[in-house]
């Protein structure tokens, strides 16, 4: 094993990547990432789903759909979205 180390070890100082924490959500039961701001109407878009074919639960209480566009989730919020299927 060698103690050699090369003049950039020496000279400069370590570098220290940190990096602030990511705001997470649990969304149907997994771990989901957002970006601080995001509104529940914004979530079911990102998500592909016609809002007016969606039911969301957000910490264990239903989210009238009238007030999606200005629900603002944060950090650690526990999200369920149902969307509706017809058929017969």
């Amino acid at each position: 094993m060698s103690c050699r180390r090369t003049w950039r070890e020496l000279v400069l100082p370590p570098v220290r990547c940190t990096f602030p924490p990511v705001p997470t959500l649990v969304l149907n039961g997994e771990p989901h990432p957002f970006a601080p701001g995001t509104t529940v109407a914004a979530l079911v878009a990102s998500l592909g789903l016609d809002p007016r074919q969606v039911a969301v639960e957000r910490n264990r209480e239903i989210v009238p759909r009238a007030t999606y566009e200005r629900t603002e989730l944060v950090d650690g919020d526990r999200l369920e979205v149902v969307t509706f299927v017809g058929g017969g």
